[in-house]
């Protein structure tokens, strides 16, 4: 077995370059003559910024609060942490594609569904590293117990299951996925019914 430090700080680094290059996407506007509405024309990357650096910024904390409670890995887990931060890291991709789709007011919906299904599928291994820690308490430490695993696991779940209800809308109607996912960083923002993260 293996000590998680390496696999946090990796984690880590991967999540902070993921969100730092976020504000790649919002070009400095050429046009300074008329600033003002240059910068008002950029509202999309705006908006794709706000909504994925939140995204990014909980995922991090909730995979803080996952690894809060494991305390030594294997290659499986390392291999099942290391798809979910391949997805992490294409979140930048997804956003700057919604946001050029909304600019140009051609493709939102299949900017909104890309935005979407990239969402649910980081969920999967996100879910499985957890499932997969926690099965017989294999690689848990002492700071949980199996039932508040399991209420950890309940919330978990829901991630996946609601960003694809969100993903569904957004297929229907790409305002309303838009809203949806923005209305899931609230919720997944909310501290976990388990004990604190130890500082």
């Amino acid at each position: 077995m293996l000590k998680t430090a390496r696999l946090e700080a990796f984690s880590d680094g991967v999540f902070a370059i993921a969100i730092t290059l976020l504000v790649i996407e919002i070009k400095v506007p050429e046009d300074t003559a008329h600033l003002w509405e240059q910068l008002g024309h950029l509202w999309p990357s705006y908006l794709g910024y706000v909504i994925s650096f939140l995204v990014i910024g909980l995922i991090w904390a909730n995979h803080h609060a996952m690894f809060d409670h494991i305390a030594s890995a294997d290659r499986v887990l390392l291999f099942l942490n290391t798809i979910l931060l391949m997805l992490v890291a294409l979140i930048p991709f997804t956003a700057g594609v919604l946001a050029s789709a909304l600019r140009n007011h051609e493709g939102e919906r299949t900017a909104v569904v890309l935005y979407g299904v990239v969402l649910v599928a980081g969920g999967l291994p996100f879910n499985a590293t957890w499932e997969y820690a926690r099965r017989g308490h294999r690689l848990l430490g002492d700071t949980i117990t199996p039932d508040e695993a399991r209420t950890m696991s309940r919330r978990f779940l829901k991630g996946p299951l609601l960003y694809g209800v969100g993903t569904a809308l957004g297929a229907l109607l790409p305002v309303l996925g838009i809203i949806a996912f923005s209305l899931l960083i609230p919720f997944y923002w909310l501290p976990p019914l388990t004990r604190r993260i130890k500082t």
